[in-house]
C-alpha cells in the first residue's frame, strides 16, 4: 500500500515539473518574440521642433521738440514773484502734451545766467534760471544751446548757464565747458533705443568765439559735423540735430536749409529739428541716398517769447514714433506717425503770458482761431503725404 502512495506521489510531481518547464519554455518563446519585434520596429521618442531663424522684437520711442526759449524781458518780468522768478504757469496750459513724448527737446536761445550776471533781453539776451526749472517741470529731457544768443554774455554766461545745468541734471547739447564735454556724445536711452543728440548754429551775430575755445559753440562745417555724425552712428541708433539756420521770419526754407539738410541725412542723421527763423516752416520727408526715410522740421517757430503778431506768436511742438526693429542679422530703424501740435503765445499788455495750444487760442483772445489753426496744420503737414 504505501508501495503504490509512493509511485503515486512521484507520477504527480513528475507531471507537475514537466508543466513548469512547458510554462517557463512558452514565457521565453513569447519574450523572445518581442524582443526581435523590438530590433526589428525600433520605437523612437518624440524630439520638440526648435527654431533656428533667431529672435526677432521691436521696440518703440517717441520723440519731440518745441522751438524757441526767447525770454524777452517783458516775458521774465511778468514772471516775477516777491522771492524770484516762476515761469511754470507759462506752460501750464500745455504741459499735459509735453509729457506724452518719451523724449523731449527744446531750444533753449537765451543764456540762463541767472540774476547775478544781470537779467537783459534784446538784443544781448540772459534770463532767470528759473526758466530751466520751468522747461523741466514740463517734461523737457534736453535742450539744445547753439544759436546766435549763446555769446551775448560770453564765455561768463556760457559757464554760469552750464553750471546751473548740470546742478539741475538737465542735459544739454551746443555749447560746451570744455573740448572734452564738446567731445562727449549725448546719447539718452529710452525703451531700449539709444539717441544721440547734436546742435549746431550757423553763427553768433557777429561776436567772435574767444581764440583756442571753440568749444563754446558748435558752428556749422560740414567737416566737424560729419565726423560727430560718424561718432555718433556707431554708438547710437538714432541721430537727431538741432540746428540753428534758415532766414529770420520766412516761413519757407530757403536753398541752402535743403541743401545742408540732404547733406546731413545722408551723413546718417535721422531727424532735423530747425529753430532759428521765429516762425513756422513746413515738415518734410526726405529720403537718403542710402534708401533710409529721414523727418526734417525746417522750424518750430517760437514757443514761449515777447514777439506777437505776423506769425511770430505761434509755434508748436513736433514729433515722431521712432520703431527699433532687432533681428537676428542686425538691428534697423524706421520712423512714423509724424504729428504737429501747433501753440499760441497769449498775452495781454505784455502780461500774463501763456503758452496754449492754437485749437484753444480763440478763449485766450486770438481772433479767427478756428481757422488759424487750419492754416497752420495745412502749412506744417501738407508736405507729408506727398
Amino acid at each position: 500500500m504505501n508501495t503504490n502512495k509512493t509511485i503515486i506521489l512521484t507520477v504527480i510531481s513528475f507531471v507537475l515539473i514537466l508543466s513548469a518547464a512547458a510554462l517557463v519554455y512558452s514565457m521565453y518563446r513569447e519574450s523572445a518574440v518581442q524582443v526581435d519585434a523590438k530590433a526589428r520596429n525600433p520605437v523612437f521618442h518624440q524630439g520638440r521642433s526648435l527654431s533656428v531663424s533667431g529672435k526677432h522684437a521691436e521696440e518703440k520711442v517717441a520723440i519731440a521738440a518745441i522751438g524757441d526759449i526767447l525770454i524777452h524781458d517783458t516775458v521774465y518780468m511778468d514772471a516775477q514773484t516777491n522771492n524770484g522768478y516762476d515761469f511754470k504757469p507759462m506752460l501750464a496750459h500745455v504741459k499735459e502734451e509735453l509729457l506724452k513724448p518719451d523724449l523731449l527737446l527744446a531750444n533753449q536761445e537765451t543764456v540762463l545766467g541767472g540774476v547775478e550776471l544781470g537779467l537783459s533781453g534784446y538784443p544781448t539776451f540772459n534770463s532767470p534760471r528759473e526758466v530751466g526749472d520751468a522747461l523741466i517741470d514740463a517734461g523737457v529731457d534736453i535742450v539744445s544751446t547753439a544759436n546766435n544768443h549763446t555769446l551775448d554774455k560770453s564765455e561768463r554766461g556760457i559757464q554760469s548757464a552750464i553750471r546751473y545745468l548740470d546742478s539741475t541734471g538737465l542735459p544739454y547739447v551746443g555749447a560746451f565747458k570744455n573740448e572734452d564735454d564738446r567731445k562727449t556724445l549725448r546719447i539718452l536711452n529710452k525703451n531700449g533705443v539709444r539717441i544721440a543728440f547734436l546742435s549746431y548754429t550757423y553763427g553768433t551775430n557777429g561776436i567772435p568765439v574767444p581764440e583756442g575755445k571753440d568749444f563754446l559753440v558748435n558752428l556749422i562745417d560740414k567737416g566737424i559735423m560729419q565726423e560727430e555724425i560718424t561718432r555718433a552712428r556707431q554708438e547710437a541708433d538714432v541721430i537727431v540735430m538741432s540746428i540753428h539756420w534758415g532766414n529770420e521770419y520766412q516761413r519757407q526754407p530757403n536753398d541752402y536749409q535743403r541743401e545742408l539738410a540732404h547733406f546731413l541725412v545722408d551723413q546718417g542723421v535721422d531727424v532735423i529739428f530747425g529753430h532759428h527763423p521765429h516762425v513756422l516752416q513746413p515738415i518734410e520727408w526726405m529720403e537718403t541716398v542710402d534708401g533710409r526715410q529721414a523727418l526734417v522740421v525746417f522750424s518750430l517757430g517760437n514757443f514761449l517769447s515777447g514777439q506777437v503778431r505776423d506769425y511770430k506768436d505761434i509755434g508748436g511742438m513736433a514729433s515722431v514714433e521712432i520703431t527699433k526693429h532687432i533681428g537676428p542679422n542686425g538691428n534697423r530703424i524706421t520712423l512714423s506717425n509724424p504729428q504737429f501740435m501747433p501753440t499760441y503765445v497769449a498775452s495781454h499788455r505784455q502780461r500774463n503770458y501763456q503758452v496754449v495750444p492754437l485749437q484753444d487760442a480763440g478763449m485766450f483772445g486770438m481772433p479767427n482761431a478756428e481757422a488759424k489753426y487750419g492754416e497752420i496744420m495745412l502749412h506744417m503737414t501738407s508736405q507729408l503725404n506727398r
